[in-house]
């Protein structure tokens, strides 16, 4: 799939994601009034040039991306100044960010006056190649990452690759360990074109932004067959269980999507200790995944700690710990796993592994 507008069938009805070479000329030709925009700080300030003239005619509020903004206390104040200055049901909020925005955004959005329309205009390769579509709202609860939220998807996506350009390395790398899932959920032809691209794609090369609408088509595929992860879907939490777990472990120090990298590794080993897949899977995969990762540096890990952080998982059940674990491309399913001695064993020399790894 190359750099091509489709759209996505939702319960909402559908709606476009468009690939646009120049954002805020087209936001002044399709915003009206009483429309409020949401920009991530640091968008702000390197865009300034840009937002100002539109600033002149809509309110602009800034997000820090900082997991705090996406909490009761970051979204409070926002709501009651959109009530106080006399926000309507009828106008919409524009996110222009990365995933923090589009969260916070996303969710004044579904609970303010039972619901109002917004757009988005993702500008990290994260929220890029995974996030805006897929109508996934949610907010933190203290230290426990994605707890509250609901499917809400926006009305209209606009994707400008030029915003890449000011990213920084882990940023890059955050969305290549992201997308890795995609290709690995499909099928092996999928990943042997994901590892193909992946040493252009790190450098930044044109094979970048051709796996951002590759990751979007395998993911569209998904979501229109189960929008509301109620089934097949499940296969897209592959290596997040873990990923999460990392992320809160060290309190979110780790961008997300090289957490999930991790987290993918870790799902592969308690897979192979159980006999699903081979080793050759597992190394030939974690080249990949180290590679994605090698600018990042995991912590000693404590195994009993990182064990609390995984139980609070919004998946677990009463029953013990849900993951999605592998039989091999594209063969994710969902499954119950028990925290005995063999698990642990598995969990503690993948992180001695992790700790050891050299690219």
């Amino acid at each position: 799939m190359q750099h091509e507008s489709f759209t996505v069938q939702s319960y909402r009805g559908e709606y476009a994601v468009c690939f646009v070479e120049n954002t805020f000329q087209r936001l002044t030709e399709d915003l009206r009034e009483g429309d409020w925009l949401f920009v991530d700080s640091n968008i702000a300030r390197i865009y300034a040039e840009q937002l100002a003239p539109l600033a002149e005619t809509f309110p602009v509020k800034h997000i820090e991306a900082a997991e705090p903004s996406k909490s009761y206390d970051g979204v409070r104040p926002l709501i009651r100044e959109l009530i106080e200055n006399g926000f309507k049901k009828n106008n919409r909020l524009v996110a222009i960010g990365g995933g923090i925005t589009q969260d916070v955004t996303a969710f004044i959005s579904s609970i303010l006056y039972r619901g109002v329309d917004w757009i988005f205009v993702p500008t990290n390769l994260l929220s890029q190649c995974d996030s805006c579509i897929g109508s996934k709202t949610s907010i933190n609860f203290g230290e426990y990452k994605n707890q509250i939220g609901g499917f809400y998807p926006p009305t209209l996506i606009l994707i400008d690759t030029s915003f890449l350009d000011t990213l920084g390395t882990h940023e890059i790398r955050s969305g290549l360990g992201e997308m890795a899932h995609y290709f690995l959920v499909d099928s092996e032809t999928a990943f042997e074109r994901y590892e193909s691209a992946l040493d252009e794609a790190l450098n930044r090369g044109p094979a970048l932004k051709k796996l951002i609408g590759e990751s979007l088509a395998i993911k569209k595929r998904m979501i229109e067959l189960d929008e509301f992860d109620k089934g097949p879907r499940n296969v897209f939490n592959y290596g997040h269980s873990f990923g999460h777990a990392i992320e809160g472990y060290t309190n979110y120090t780790i961008p997300h999507g090289i957490a999930v990298s991790y987290g993918m590794d870790l799902a592969n080993e308690v897979s192979c200790s159980m006999g699903l897949i081979s080793r050759d899977f597992v190394d030939r995969v974690s080249i990949c995944l180290a590679k994605v990762r090698s600018t990042s540096s995991l912590p000693v890990v404590e195994i009993d700690r990182f064990l609390s952080y995984l139980m609070k998982d919004k998946k677990n059940t009463s029953e013990g710990i849900r993951l999605i674990l592998t039989k091999g491309y594209g063969e994710m399913f969902l499954t119950l796993v028990e925290t005995n001695e063999s698990f642990l064993n598995t969990l503690s020399s993948t992180f001695e592994r992790f700790q050891n790894e050299k690219v």
